[in-house]
């Protein structure tokens, strides 16, 4: 029988961050965490793309310029597949132009930041995100 507390930490959002930056997934994962998120990590796209499926997140955030599979062609992937092809897309980048930005979204993705990220823009897209995601679900 699982405890109470373990219930509860179940039932928070799970989100995983993709980044070849150890210091970036770190920095994320404590301020997701600070907020009340599970956090997962990957660490470019082919070991997103294996742990999507692993661990079921409620929203990924991925870094675009990645090695092995780039962000871009990870976000192509998961939405050709009926299984990830609705899992909720933050897009972070270092390219700030808007040629970037509009790539990003017609990859796929849901929301498009810079990196630095702004962490209170970020959450924000992130449960307005899980909010989208909550009302689709119960249509």
């Amino acid at each position: 029988m699982r405890s109470r507390s373990t219930q509860e930490h179940e039932m928070k959002p799970l989100i995983l961050v993709v980044d070849d930056e150890d210091e970036t997934r770190l920095m994320l994962r404590i301020l997701l965490e600070l907020k009340g998120f599970r956090v997962e990590e990957a660490v470019d796209g082919l070991d997103a793309l294996k742990k999507v499926n692993e661990v079921n997140p409620s929203v990924m955030i991925l870094d675009v310029m990645m090695p092995n599979m780039d962000g871009l062609t990870v976000c192509r992937r998961l939405r050709s597949q009926s299984e990830t092809a609705n899992l909720p897309v933050i897009m972070l980048s270092g390219k700030t132009h808007l040629s970037a930005d509009a790539e990003g979204l017609t990859a796929g993705a849901n929301a498009y930041m810079s990196k630095p990220a702004n962490i209170k823009k970020l959450v924000e897209n992130v449960n307005q995100l899980l909010a989208q995601q909550l009302v689709t679900e119960t249509n």
